[in-house]
């Protein structure tokens, strides 16, 4: 599990914006900022230095050679004269700094716990200082490529408790979260602090989505299938032919009761999520459960406040933040490409039948808009941080009367800055909307749905077509320009299990999920609103803060 970083101080010099400081504090450090202390005054940790002035050199040294981690980052070691001390001393002859260019970081010979969760190669667009030599006592923990030849750009001498990570100089580098995290292991493997032994999940329930967790629980370094609690004998089976060693219960009960589960992922259907969520937290859990959070914004707090008084890890299963259309939606949108946004619609759905599952019943799942809004709220709501002014809803019950949810349901959203938002889910769309419509001031962005064939071979040799929802294919993305222009923009690969890695992270090293709790009560309050108008003919509401 984590470990409490109580009383350590780590030193941040050269951090102008405080991008770093931020990040290492929000993962448990206690953070500093000024001047290296000078000999005999109070030692800190470590000493994290993105710049080095010259008179800051000997006292750097100083402070390693008394036992205190000393690591130079972004420009710091081009700081250094050729001949410096300072730069012998990490073990590193270095030359000149690289023009800015894509830079492709991999796991190095003595990664040691930076590769844990490392994933696939990050890439950063940077400059960095190429060393020209390397002590042979050098940890060479990350490399990057350059004329065909591997070097250093994250190393650790342990004889000298100097390190170097000769990345860092763009701000954009800096906010790159796998930057972060990077620099937050590097520090922790400075301070001799090791990730603790994996933690055992439970599962409670092992439905539909069952499947995909324990899959990623199974590539993911620091987390192990422990147990599973199913009152279905084969689902229990289905678990087991994917976790053969984990236990097999038929309730919450014994999944508590057994000590190897330290984490329990709430796989029910919705309206029992609070429930069964306190009851794991109360027992000492961490909990992860699934989306939509839960039903009401009172729900969501009490949790919140339990897991708090607890200390103990709630996380909430947003994976679709990272589906490729929309991180292409949101690098759209945040980096300025159609000006400011102002509008924002996101639509799902088609013309037929719901399923057949407790989805289209809107008393366990909350309605259509709790069961598909849980993931296109959430987007509207990450890309538009402004507070909601007011909700608005309609809902339609036309066609579909053997199922209890809405046929046709439209939720608009009023922010406090003039931005609106519109969220359509419909069974009556016989044409359906886009994806997402994107509206700036200085063009718009639009995702078109895509129908996709899976083709194969048959047992015959006849061929087979397995045709997709459209659902379950990104939107082809498009940004339109002011002058009519249009280009199809970019979809980023998708990392592999982003949301388990994150969570072995938070619960073994401190980094913090890059999604809330708190930003899926947000949702809640919004999805609650929405309900609450739709029953009142469309009235505006105003979520609860």
């Amino acid at each position: 599990m984590r470990r409490t970083l109580v009383g350590v101080d780590l030193l941040v010099l050269g951090d102008e914006t405080g991008v770093m400081a931020g990040a290492l504090t929000r993962a448990g450090f206690t953070v500093a900022t000024g001047e290296v202390p000078a000999a005999g005054a109070d030692r800190v940790a470590a000493i994290l230095a993105y710049r080095v002035v010259p008179s800051e050199a000997e006292p750097l040294r100083g402070a390693a050679a008394g036992g205190v981690p000393v690591l130079l980052a972004g420009d710091a070691l081009l700081d250094l004269a050729p001949d410096s001390p300072l730069a012998d001393d990490a073990g590193l002859l270095v030359g000149t700094g690289t023009r800015r260019h894509e830079i492709r970081v991999r796991l190095g010979p003595d990664a040691g716990e930076l590769a844990a969760r490392y994933g696939p190669d990050v890439v950063l667009t940077d400059t960095w200082a190429v060393p020209d030599k390397v002590a042979d006592d050098v940890l060479q923990l990350l490399t990057a490529n350059l004329s065909f030849a591997d070097h250093p750009v994250c190393t650790w001498r342990p004889s000298t408790r100097i390190g170097a990570f000769t990345l860092g100089a763009a701000p954009a580098t800096l906010h790159d979260p796998r930057y972060q995290r990077l620099v937050v292991r590097w520090v922790r493997l400075a301070l001799g602090l090791a990730d603790g032994p994996p933690v055992g999940v439970g599962m409670l329930g092992f439905g539909a989505i069952g499947a995909e967790h324990a899959s990623a629980i199974a590539a993911v370094d620091g987390l192990r299938l422990a147990a599973v609690a199913d009152a279905n004998p084969t689902r229990q089976q289905a678990a087991l032919a994917v976790a053969p060693d984990a236990a097999a219960y038929a309730g919450a009960n014994e999944l508590l009761a057994d000590d190897a589960v330290q984490l329990v992922v709430v796989s029910t259907p919705p309206w029992t999520h609070a429930e069964e969520v306190v009851r794991a937290l109360t027992a000492g859990r961490h909990v992860v459960v699934e989306k939509p959070f839960c039903l009401t914004v009172e729900e969501a707090d009490a949790q919140l406040a339990l897991a708090a008084k607890c200390r103990r890890t709630l996380a909430v299963y947003q994976n679709r933040r990272w589906d490729a259309d929309f991180l292409a939606l949101r690098r759209a949108v945040c980096g300025g490409l159609i000006g400011e946004l102002f509008h924002l619609e996101t639509f799902v759905g088609g013309y037929g039948h719901p399923c057949n599952y407790w989805h289209s019943d809107e008393r366990v799942s909350g309605g259509a808009v709790y069961d598909w809004g849980s993931h296109y709220l959430d987007w509207v709501l990450e890309l538009v941080p402004d507070e909601v002014a007011w909700v608005s809803a309609t809902a339609h019950k036309r066609v579909w009367h053997d199922v209890t949810n809405a046929d046709h349901t439209r939720v608009l959203l009023h922010f406090a800055g003039g931005v609106e938002a519109e969220f359509s889910v419909s069974d009556l769309a016989a044409v359906p909307k886009p994806k997402f419509y994107a509206l700036g001031t200085a063009g718009a962005v639009v995702g078109d749905w895509r129908t996709e064939r899976v083709v194969s071979r048959g047992t015959t040799g006849l061929l087979e077509e397995d045709v997709l929802a459209p659902a379950d294919a990104p939107a082809r993305m498009r940004l339109v320009g002011a002058d009519g222009s249009e280009t199809v923009l970019a979809t980023p690969p998708a990392l592999p299990q982003p949301f388990h890695r994150e969570l072995a992270d938070q619960l073994l090293t401190g980094i913090p999920m890059s999604v809330t709790p708190a930003q899926s009560r947000r949702t809640v309050a919004v999805m609650q609103a929405a309900t609450e108008s739709a029953r009142a003919g469309g009235r505006p509401v105003v979520p609860q803060r």
